[in-house]
């Protein structure tokens, strides 16, 4: 149960950069091709796969948990 709960605060924790990436992104609309933006970018792109992660292993580790509950 612990681990579930940890990647809950780290499923939160994640979101929350996501949230403060994009912000940064919005400030650069109109120069899309700065430095500044690819870098906000590719750190949104990773965020953004660590999120499917996270929510993916979080969704079968409660799977598991409440099948070995119900035996």
């Amino acid at each position: 149960m612990e681990l579930i709960e940890y990647m809950k605060l780290h499923l939160i924790s994640l979101e929350q950069d996501s949230e403060k990436i994009q912000s940064q992104m919005n400030e650069f609309v109109e120069d899309f091709e700065s430095d500044e933006y690819k870098e906000l970018e590719i750190q949104d792109i990773s965020n953004n796969g660590q999120i499917i992660a996270t929510r993916h292993l979080l969704s079968v580790a409660t799977d598991i948990m409440n099948i070995q509950g119900k035996e």
